[in-house]
């Protein structure tokens, strides 16, 4: 047991990560075997629902670190090729197209003006 008070705070937070992992791991077997699942029924509308599914489950686990990313791309890809050799063709999951950004030219500086100087204040005539 850890005397020290952070050593206890790390165990408390260590405690809390390997729960919410787990949940997101289970996420991952769970929507991969009902994509399985579906794939031997043959319905194309309900193997494309799971393999959307999984491959949400499988892109969140791999934001959250607890997959690899290159995990993550090499399942997806797994799961493509199953549903392909089955005859039925995934929609593709791709990212929305950002909207184009219009470029703005950068302001040019202002080029100064010459103020014209004054002139100097005239002296007050002497007295006589």
């Amino acid at each position: 047991m850890p005397i020290i008070k952070s050593a206890k705070k790390r165990v408390r937070v260590s405690s809390k990560a390997t729960i919410r992992n787990s949940k997101t791991k289970r996420t991952i077997r769970e929507s991969v075997k009902a994509f399985y699942k579906e794939l031997e029924t043959g319905k194309p509308t309900s193997v494309d629902a799971a393999h959307k599914k999984a491959v949400s489950a499988i892109d969140t686990a791999a934001k959250k670190n607890v997959i690899h990313k290159n995990k993550a791309a090499r399942k997806k890809s797994q799961l493509s090729s199953a549903a392909k050799t089955a005859g039925v063709k995934p929609t593709p999951t791709t990212k929305a197209k950002k909207p184009a950004v219009k470029k703005v030219a950068p302001n040019k500086p202002v080029a100064k003006t010459k103020v014209a100087k004054k002139a100097p204040a005239k002296k007050p005539a002497a007295k006589k």
